[in-house]
């Protein structure tokens, strides 16, 4: 079967490699054309943890879970400039590179794409604090890959209460209903009031 070149083009696979040599990460797999053609693809848009970063393991696991040894369909947009297949994954109907973002096991590419709907998904899973989001200062791989260092979370510090926005994220982490009102009202951590009632924590408040 001849590859596809460019443009986008649904493109059906016979089965998905996607452990040990196969997955690299959690961002790229091995498939396996009809003709047993070996394939990298690229998972268009997200870009997940590099291999020495935190969650990578866990990102490479979510995508073998929904794709390894599964019949799969790309949506091509064509090759990088490594040779790799770029597009849209789906293994037994579920779309990989939505799961991956939605499951907080990768980031949005901003630099290659501005999908609302993806964006919404990498927003709701950075609020309940899901998979990489479980870090309060995640290195995007774009930046791990330059070594920048991103800014950690500030501490705010409040004249009144005495509380302070520094770093706390869980409910897990309040020592009382009224830190975790001043961390849900002043420092905006909407994780902590799940039910959007304007409660948060409520084990405690």
């Amino acid at each position: 079967m001849e590859l596809p070149q460019n443009g986008t083009l649904r493109y059906s696979i016979t089965q998905c490699k996607t452990r040990r040599e196969a997955l690299t990460d959690g961002d790229t797999l091995t498939i396996l054309t009809e003709s047993k053609q070996k394939v990298i693809v690229r998972l268009n848009a997200i870009d997940a943890p590099e291999n020495s970063q935190a969650f990578s393991n866990a990102s490479k696991k979510s995508l073998s879970s929904i794709c390894f040894k599964k019949a799969a369909i790309v949506d091509t947009f064509g090759f990088d400039k490594y040779g790799r297949m770029i597009g849209d994954v789906t293994c037994n109907e579920v779309n990989a590179n939505k799961h991956q973002v939605e499951n907080g096991m990768a980031w949005v590419y901003r630099k290659y794409s501005n999908d609302a709907k993806l964006i919404e998904s990498e927003a709701q899973a950075k609020n309940m604090g899901l998979g990489l989001w479980d870090d309060p200062n995640p290195v995007p791989p774009w930046d791990f890959r330059h070594q920048v260092t991103p800014p950690t979370v500030p501490v705010v510090k409040s004249t009144t209460s005495g509380f302070s926005c520094s770093g706390k994220r869980f409910c897990k982490q309040m020592v009382s209903c009224d830190e975790a009102r001043y961390y849900l009202e002043v420092c905006g951590v909407y994780r902590l009031d799940r039910d959007n009632d304007g409660v948060p924590c409520e084990s405690i408040c």
